[in-house]
């Protein structure tokens, strides 16, 4: 950190490749850079860039280890009930994507799309809903449904990796287990298994084609497997052997109720068609089973679904219709329908809605339903699990109901001691805190009256007791698994505040041409600083140690030593404000930082309420009124409010893909045409265009019609169940490879090349939208087109003489040294419309902190098989393409303005760290699995939004000034 300051001075390493360097921005000495120094300036200049996005990555990181770090651990004694289970093997069904009002609710008729479930549901099963948590992905939600645990939020980024940790589950614990269905998911299940006891018998991933004809295939594919098995059983004595055996699971993963859902949406006659198909398979499926093994009554089925879906067709997130899922369990050891005439303890509607009042609902938390099956087929409770036996479904003696929830009580426990173990061993034990209400001496009180109770048998205490350790036990594995977010979070916001004062110094010292005093520079001897920090940086690695922390530990904790070493090293600067205090303005000063800080504070409400971006854009539209630029530019003025105004109506409409329409795709290319070719008719009228840059746009804008009328062709052959044509994929993918070339091939001069950029990125964004977002680009270009503009006549306001014609600039050309100027309070307004317009560019379109604004439609043009990497890789270039339009608009108004790119940039580091910052407060670890799971995706979006615009920025600036020459061109002469 200490060469940090020794670059405070240098320009951004925009100001080296651009040719404007080797001077020094903003010394009030106006002293320039000899030509010997420039090597040595590009290198601290990379090393500022290092820095800074090195602590920006460890402050990004560190949320992970503080709120994202896995809650499991290992070396626990599996527990199992000591009494005879009621069912021998267990039949597991799980409908991929299937909601539960989906599955209850009657047709108009009066009949159930299901009528097997149905009937089982009202003569000889339990029913309830299942309630997921978030993520509502299909990994997170089977490890819940089958493991018995909820995987942290960031799960959902682990995708459909197998087994990123490992855990036990109730597959791990059968004698054997058969599974069919997607490779997506059975293979971890496999794969995390102890011996070769788990089988899995998966189709080819390729199937898996939201295009396709008929996506329930994917399930009568599963029906048959399981059919031909138990055919082939007949024959194979082996395998008749193991399937006699005791403790066997055969689980059923269907996918084909999700892959529609997608395809077509819940409300479909594809996704409801499917529903009936599965009812029918499931009921085949019992008859063949209970023939079998010869209706001998030891057979237990389990009939769910790992997460709902949104009548978008996506999920992710906690919206009812995504949390709530069917629960159906009937056969051994399962109660008959209950029939009640009591009004049920459900206010949510849904029993009325279903005409299902008449029968007892028995709600579960989704990773209940594992310590559920293993109760029924006698094998250990998985170690990690945290459910909670639903006794109410258990139909078996009060015995075996106690038995098996002070097995359920062990196992949990036993998780509490290992958790409590670990920390007290790595704490040292004048600091460690014990979890008062489950002490050692409390465990052994507990676990002494439960067994008391049970051999008295006062079996409904013995119960309770269980539940209110299970409750106690609970609550102290959340303790000690948090038990050092505090002190790693104090360290972090340390480091954080450390960082955002030295940039405020680097500002300060190196652009605000504040008095220098050179006498009070060193206050603070450099040998005393550097003393103490070491002495600071021994202790806290020595506390450390002792503490056996992990390795990251040590980051956090001594990442703020070097960093405050730096701001205390700079605090002569703190001096020369305050003696520069008379002569600055201070009132105005005052007025921008508290126009600022409203800004801010408006942007953070903004994450949480999308319509405060449209009471921001209409504030932003009256800034030339406000400033006076509107008597000096009447027709700026009115077009930068009518762009704000046209802006600010996306934030108020609804999130991407939930209302599709392929129409304002076509409309969104034809406005893009049709602006194009109106700034390319006015533009001729004042220079002309070189022949290959007229015959380069035209192709441009010819592509640009291709691609608005792609989405329509394809949408169209999904719907008549052609698949994706070849063709279009080739067009789709062609276009998306060269978005990034084609600008590079037109003139650098300013508008010509933003064209081409705008030009070759809204072709992309054409082919990956499906509705009202196409526009958001060609709106979102006009305002910064007008942006451009306008600023100029802001110079003018500000007393700049020396103002370049638009129309003249060069991306390319060498910046005249001599006019680069200092910053001025205008500039922090420069900054801060930068920030908003990034802001709205994320949100704008309705990309919520979420993937539930994921919708696979968008993406059909590319591709229909699943494949969540491809898939997610298309939706961020989807995310990306507004940002760089603000990028390139920002990098031009660096230029316009004779603005280091740096000075601007420092700026807009401190603006969202400060955002940043409060969302790392914001971060709650209580309340529902969605308000945390939001909480801290809004830190998350900070600051990868801060480290992606430092890389970014780079790109944009290589966007705008580079060129590929294919062939020699006469050289043509502006005026």
């Amino acid at each position: 950190m200490s060469e940090i300051v020794a670059v405070s001075a240098l320009p951004f390493i925009h100001s080296s490749t651009r040719q404007r360097s080797p001077f020094l921005l903003g010394d009030s000495t106006g002293v320039t850079y000899r030509p010997s120094s420039v090597l040595t300036l590009k290198m601290r200049m990379i090393t500022f860039l290092l820095v800074g996005l090195t602590i920006h990555v460890v402050f990004f990181l560190s949320i992970f280890d503080i709120y994202f770090t896995s809650p499991l651990v290992h070396g626990m004694t599996p527990q199992a009930t000591p009494l005879a289970p009621p069912a021998s093997r267990l039949v597991l069904v799980v409908a991929d994507g299937l909601r539960a009002d989906s599955l209850f609710t009657l047709l108009p008729n009066g009949s159930s799309r299901a009528p097997f479930l149905r009937s089982v549901m009202e003569e000889r099963g339990t029913w309830g809903v299942s309630h997921t948590h978030v993520p509502t992905e299909s990994r997170p939600g089977h490890v819940a449904l089958i493991a018995g645990f909820y995987e942290d939020v960031s799960a959902v980024a682990k995708g459909w990796k197998e087994n990123p940790v490992e855990f036990d589950s109730v597959f791990n614990e059968t004698k054997h287990t058969w599974c069919w269905g997607s490779p997506d998911i059975l293979p971890m299940f496999a794969k995390g298994a102890s011996g070769d006891h788990v089988y899995t018998h998966t189709y080819p991933a390729e199937e898996e084609d939201f295009a396709s004809t008929d996506a329930s295939r994917l399930d009568t594919w599963v029906f048959t497997q399981v059919k031909s098995f138990f055919q082939s059983a007949k024959s194979n004595s082996s395998l008749r052997a193991s399937l006699l055996e005791g403790e066997n699971i055969f689980f059923l993963h269907l996918l084909g109720i999700d892959t529609n859902g997608h395809a077509h949406r819940p409300m479909s006659r594809e996704y409801l068609e499917n529903i009936g198909l599965v009812d029918s398979g499931v009921a085949e499926l019992v008859s063949m089973v209970e023939d079998f093994f010869g209706h001998d009554g030891r057979t237990a089925y389990v009939f769910t679904s790992d997460h709902g879906m949104t009548n978008w067709g996506s999920h992710g997130a906690g919206h009812p219709s995504e949390t709530l899922t069917p629960l159906v369990v009937w056969g051994a050891g399962v109660h008959n329908a209950h029939i009640v005439t009591e009004p049920q303890p459900f206010n949510d509607g849904y029993l009325q809605d279903w005409k299902l009042e008449h029968l007892r609902r028995v709600d579960v938390n989704q990773a209940d339903i594992a310590p559920l099956m293993a109760s029924l087929i006698g094998v250990p409770f998985p170690v990690n699990s945290v459910g909670v036996l639903p006794l109410l479904y258990l139909n078996n003696s009060d015995q075996f109901k106690a038995e098996s929830m002070y097995t359920n009580a062990i196992q949990v426990l036993e998780q509490y001691k290992m958790k409590m173990a670990q920390k007290k061993e790595t704490t040292l034990s004048f600091l460690f805190t014990p979890y008062q209400l489950l002490t050692e001496s409390k465990q052994a009180e507990f676990i002494h009256k439960a067994r008391i109770l049970i051999q008295l048998e006062k079996y409904e205490d013995a119960i309770s007791l269980c539940r209110s350790l299970i409750s106690s036990a609970l609550e102290g594995l959340v303790y000690y698994h948090t038990y050092d977010r505090f002190f790693l979070g104090c360290s972090v916001v340390l480091g954080f505040v450390g960082w955002t004062s030295y940039v405020v110094l680097v500002i300060l010292k190196t652009h605000a041409g504040l008095n220098r005093h050179p006498s009070l520079l060193q206050q603070i001897p450099s040998h005393t600083l550097a003393r103490v920090c070491i002495c600071v940086t021994v202790v806290i690695t020595v506390f450390l140690l002792i503490q056996r922390s992990p390795i990251t530990y040590y980051i956090y904790c001594l990442l703020p030593v070097p960093v405050w070493y730096s701001v205390l090293k700079e605090s002569g600067t703190l001096t020369d404000l305050v003696r520069s205090a008379p002569s600055l303005p201070l009132w105005k000063c005052f007025g921008y930082f508290v126009l600022v800080a409203f800004g801010i504070e408006l942007l953070v409400v903004s994450f949480f309420h999308r319509a405060m971006l449209t009471v921001g854009l209409a504030v932003l539209s009256l800034w030339p009124f406000l400033s006076g630029l509107f008597g000096k530019a009447k027709f700026r003025s009115l077009s930068w409010c009518l762009g704000c105004l046209c802006l600010a109506a996306f934030p108020l409409m609804p999130v991407v893909g939930r209302e599709p329409n392929i129409h304002l795709v076509t409309c969104a290319g034809l406005l893009t045409l049709f602006t194009s070719a109106c700034y390319l008719w006015s533009s001729g009228q004042r220079t002309p265009l070189h022949l290959s840059d007229r015959l380069q746009f035209v192709t441009q804008m010819l592509h640009v019609a291709v691609c608005a009328y792609m989405p329509s062709l394809t949408h169209l052959s999904l719907q008549q169940k052609q698949g994706l044509p070849l063709l279009n994929q080739i067009i789709s993918w062609t276009t998306l490879a060269s978005s990034m070339l084609v600008p590079l091939l037109s003139s650098t001069r300013l508008f010509h090349r933003l064209l081409s950029i705008f030009l070759s990125l809204t072709a992309t964004y054409l082919l990956l939208s499906t509705g009202s977002e196409a526009l958001f680009p060609p709106v979102l270009s006009w305002l910064m087109f007008v942006w451009i503009n306008i600023e100029q006549e802001a110079m003018l306001a500000q007393g700049v003489s020396s103002r370049q014609e638009l129309s003249t600039i060069d991306f390319s050309a060498n910046i005249d040294i001599t006019k680069i100027r200092q910053l001025k309070l205008d500039d922090i307004r420069r900054s801060y419309f930068f920030v908003f317009f990034i802001i709205t560019a994320f949100f704008g379109t309705g990309n919520i902190a979420s993937i539930n604004s994921f919708d696979p439609a968008s993406v059909y043009c590319f591709l229909t098989v699943f494949n969540p990497f491809i898939m997610g890789g298309l939706m961020m270039w989807k995310v990306i393409i507004p940002f760089i339009i603000v990028m390139c608009t920002f990098e031009t108004i660096q230029v316009a303005t004779q603005l280091s790119s740096r000075s601007l940039f420092l700026i807009v580091l401190v603006i969202s760290d400060l955002m940043a910052l409060h969302f790392f407060f914001l971060v709650q670890d209580y309340g529902s699995w969605l308000d945390i799971g939001t909480s801290i995706s809004h830190y998350v979006i900070v600051m990868s939004m801060t480290i992606f615009l430092m890389l970014l920025s780079v790109v944009t600036h290589i966007l705008t000034s580079q060129r590929l020459i294919l062939w020699r061109r006469s050289k043509m002469h502006f005026p």
